[in-house]
């Protein structure tokens, strides 16, 4: 077997689906076990946290492309690596590179639940879905220990205030207890994100997100405790990942998805030559043709920041793939229902003495 194709430790052969079932284990290791099986992997990066004190959480926007205009951010960074992640240019804020930077010098912010807190508690505070997920993962590794999301997901749950989650982890799991409650009253929603199912391909990409396999599983889980689950194909690769759209969909659905959406991949600033490096190292044999379907998709650059197209491309390529994307949707079922969160049943928090009483 190809060493780069090696299922994670402990993994066991289901022989009727073909499929491998992964151990139970925390999230985002699985592919630490993989690299001590080949020779060649480097270790895996040794992250710094770095205590942030913002004065304020929630992050405002009036992007007229996304259908959200507040979302909260827990930390800076992101350990799961994905090459084409939009959010590493922000580290140069803190004179900190796109690259392992990103991937190695985390900020958090336990302070964000009082803070949340807080403004949620302002004479006048009108309640909008909060998102999560939108710059960096909330349920990266490093909130196993430091609990921030979780703390957050708290503050939102006592106070019947609807948000929205976004991520590549299973972790997301984990608050199960809370997140379950607040679905039966129509208050939020889980997407997860899933590029490829192609373990060589996901753990290139990807390189600590956990296993695609694991996140399938997570889709599932939620499901099943009545939590609006989404699968976010976000970002789609052109002759990288293209091709396995519809069983990426076929997969979800079975696992019990209401939803999907997609993005072509988006290369802004300094995300374009770590990507075009990415594409050399791993795909050097197609990587012209790759960057030339982008530049068709993108208006004849590595990016388009304009709104509207930056979401959805342009030309014959795009065009295909939203093709691809709606018809399979249909014939799986999924996006049949219009779905908002319910913002009538928001409360202000109570006040620390009165949380004593």
């Amino acid at each position: 077997m190809n060493p780069s194709l090696r299922p994670a430790r402990g993994a066991t052969l289901n022989r009727e689906s073909g499929r491998f079932n992964l151990p139970e284990r925390e999230a985002d290791g699985d592919w630490l076990d993989a690299r001590a099986q080949v020779d060649d992997e480097p270790p895996p990066l040794r992250t710094t946290v770095t205590v942030e004190h913002p004065k304020t959480i929630i992050n405002k926007n009036a992007s007229p492309d996304v259908p959200f205009d507040r979302s909260i951010n827990a930390y800076r960074g992101c350990e799961h690596g994905c090459i084409y992640c939009f959010a590493r240019p922000t580290h140069a804020f803190h004179d900190l590179s796109p690259g392992l930077d990103f991937e190695s010098r985390l900020f958090a912010k336990p302070d964000a639940p009082a803070l949340l807190r807080a403004e949620l508690m302002k004479p006048g505070y009108s309640p909008r879905p909060i998102a999560m997920g939108t710059n960096t993962d909330p349920y990266q590794p490093i909130e196993a220990k430091w609990r921030i999301t979780r703390a957050i997901v708290e503050v939102l749950s006592e106070c019947d205030h609807p948000f929205s989650i976004t991520t590549k982890s299973d972790r997301v799991t984990r608050d199960i207890d809370l997140l379950g409650p607040m679905a039966a009253k129509g208050l939020t929603a889980v997407a997860l994100s899933i590029t490829s199912l192609d373990p060589k391909i996901a753990r290139t990409l990807e390189p600590r997100a956990p296993h695609p396999e694991r996140r399938l599983a997570a889709v599932k889980k939620l499901s099943e405790a009545g939590i609006p689950t989404f699968v976010s194909l976000a970002p789609v690769i052109p002759a990288v990942t293209d091709h396995e759209m519809e069983h990426i969909l076929e997969r979800a659905a079975e696992a019990g998805a209401r939803a999907a959406f997609f993005l072509p991949v988006r290369l802004p600033y300094e995300v374009a030559p770590l990507f075009k490096a990415w594409l050399e190292e791993h795909f050097p044999n197609r990587a012209g043709k790759v960057m030339s379907i982008i530049h068709s998709i993108r208006g004849g650059r590595d990016n388009d920041p304009n709104f509207y197209t930056r979401m959805q491309g342009q030309g014959p390529w795009a065009d295909l793939l939203r093709t691809r994307f709606h018809k399979t949707c249909r014939k799986l079922g999924l996006n049949n229902e219009r779905w908002e969160l319910r913002t009538d049943l928001f409360r202000p928090p109570e006040g620390a003495q009165m949380r004593l009483l």
